[in-house]
């Protein structure tokens, strides 16, 4: 059910009744909304009532009232995501109300977290040394400015004197005969 804009702006210049009126004709939208984005029955109307005081504060910094609705479900949905963010935050445990076996575990798991990430790098790393032993110095060194190092083309432009289009068929090249030999090694040797 949608408000008469003469409403809407009755409400903006601080009449309460119209503001009631408002708040009658959209609040089932808002829970509705509300309900969808959280899913739970509980803190609906809470959080509801937080986007009316929101409105409430903030319907004079609307423009038009042809936009109301859109400006309205917007509203919802940030009073949503600033909900959303502070059970987040509530949910984070301080260090200091972990007991000591919580934390001994808790550093055992980053502990080996960091083992893996450590043990996937080193694989990519050889997997790469491995691939660039195949390929011709010219491809080894292009991909690594591009590839490794991250250099766009404009910069390899000024490197290798060449035009935008040629690096981007010479890098085509590169890739593609890093694929192919990549594709032709040993499964044991490529998962490595």
């Amino acid at each position: 059910m949608s408000v008469d804009p003469e409403i809407i702006r009755q409400a903006q210049n601080g009449d309460e009744a119209a503001f009631g009126a408002v708040f009658r004709a959209y609040k089932q939208r808002v829970f509705g909304t509300v309900y969808r984005m959280i899913g739970r029955r509980d803190v609906v109307e809470d959080v509801g009532q937080d986007v009316f005081i929101r409105l409430h504060q903030s319907l004079g910094q609307l423009r038009t009232v042809e936009v109301f609705e859109t400006w309205l479900y917007r509203l919802t949905v940030n009073t949503v995501y600033d909900y959303l963010r502070k059970e987040r935050r509530r949910c984070e445990m301080p260090l200091a109300d972990l007991s000591e076996e919580q934390i001994r575990l808790a550093d055992s798991a980053a502990a080996g977290k960091d083992m893996a990430l450590a043990r996937r790098r080193a694989e990519a790393r050889n997997l790469l040394q491995s691939l660039f032993a195949n390929v011709s110095e010219e491809d080894r060194r292009l991909l690594t400015l591009k590839e490794v190092q991250g250099l766009t083309l404009k910069e390899l432009t000024g490197i290798y004197r060449s035009n935008e289009n040629a690096l981007k068929v010479r890098l085509f090249r590169a890739r593609k005969r890093i694929c192919r030999i990549h594709a032709e090694m040993p499964a044991a040797q490529a998962a490595h």
